[in-house]
């Protein structure tokens, strides 16, 4: 989740600089003295989780559920499946993605955004001449609530987009929903205790990535290492070419692509209001040399007018609570993250 929320200088798109591209620019080198970027990490894994059985009496529910706490506690993520979505849906958000950032610049550019605006066609916000910038380009937009859409920058190229994330934005709602009270019964909560502290007008934002073919992946990144400052992340992955990576014990893995399967990771505010047993994984994108990378990312958060706070069933003498009572999270997160630290540090106790 990492935009800016102040003036940013418009920069020229990735896509144009990998034209003819030997080495990235300065500006783009995440290099630090010997040590290079490790695009070969090795696979971490992930728990598969089967919401169908989830939500059914079965016996595997109950098993599916400690695998689901269990991952959340180790990695923060999972691999979703049973999440009600086609293959060939799935596909067709990949394709509107794909087929908007393939347009010539001069179509694309009808949707930039403006330099007092994070909503938009553009790329890494320049907030400051030191700053290391990301290898990739995105498409940032408001999805929910309805009425805080900004349409003036919801390509109408290719002509089914808005179509088809409005039907996706519909889907991802309702799957929110069942994978916070997921999260609840797996730690013996009441189902809508996480949904409660949600309020009636959660936020959600889209962010369609590019990544184009980077000449060196060993020193530049797609995205640098953050942590998201939602409650839970939605990403449709490339089921091509992978890129994403978890730190985890302090080494660096890469996460695999599941067919027809969305990876949800928790963001800084599930860490919140598990009180700490959901781990808000430090993560980043690594490039390819060869090969262009498409994905989509849906943050989902709270109503910002809300206050969120750790389950009090979580709290005990043997668990203290770690984490102050705080609302407009993502406020908090752009500010610290404009200054390279993590804003979940901010608010514990």
């Amino acid at each position: 989740m990492a935009e800016a929320h102040e003036s940013v200088v418009l920069l020229k798109p990735v896509q144009e600089l990998a034209v003819d591209c030997n080495t990235p620019p300065q500006r783009y080198v995440h290099k630090r003295g010997d040590e290079d970027i490790c695009v070969n990490s090795p696979v971490i894994d992930v728990a598969v989780i089967d919401l169908d059985s989830v939500q059914s009496s079965s016996p595997s529910a109950e098993q599916e559920l400690e695998k689901l706490r269990t991952s959340l506690a180790s990695c923060g993520c999972f691999q979703v499946i049973g999440h009600g979505m086609t293959d060939s849906f799935l596909d067709q958000v990949h394709g509107i993605g794909r087929d908007f950032f393939a347009l010539p610049w001069s179509e694309k550019r009808k949707w930039s955004r403006t330099a007092e605006d994070t909503e938009g066609y553009g790329n890494d916000s320049e907030l400051s001449e030191h700053q290391i910038l990301d290898w990739t380009d995105r498409l940032y937009l408001t999805t929910n609530p309805g009425d805080q859409r900004k349409y003036q920058f919801w390509p109408q190229n290719p002509e089914n987009f808005r179509e088809i994330l409005q039907e996706y934005t519909e889907k991802i709602i309702l799957l929110n929903q069942v994978v916070l009270k997921a999260l609840s019964k797996s730690l013996n909560l009441q189902e809508n205790c996480f949904l409660d502290q949600y309020g009636e007008n959660s936020n959600m934002v889209a962010r369609f990535n590019y990544y184009p073919p980077c000449p060196r992946p060993d020193l530049s990144l797609g995205v640098k290492q953050h942590a998201d400052g939602s409650a839970i992340t939605f990403l449709l992955q490339d089921n091509q070419v992978d890129g994403l990576q978890v730190l985890k014990d302090d080494q660096w893995f890469s996460v695999p692509t599941v067919p027809n399967a969305l990876l949800v990771n928790v963001g800084d505010q599930l860490e919140i209001m598990s009180n700490g047993i959901f781990k808000s994984p430090l993560h980043r994108v690594v490039t390819n040399s060869e090969r262009e990378r498409t994905t989509v990312a849906v943050f989902c958060s709270p109503d910002s007018s809300r206050f969120i706070e750790p389950a009090e069933d979580l709290i005990s003498e043997t668990s203290p609570r770690l984490y102050k009572k705080i609302k407009n999270y993502v406020g908090i997160f752009f500010e610290n993250y404009q200054q390279g630290k993590r804003a979940i540090e901010a608010v514990k106790i």
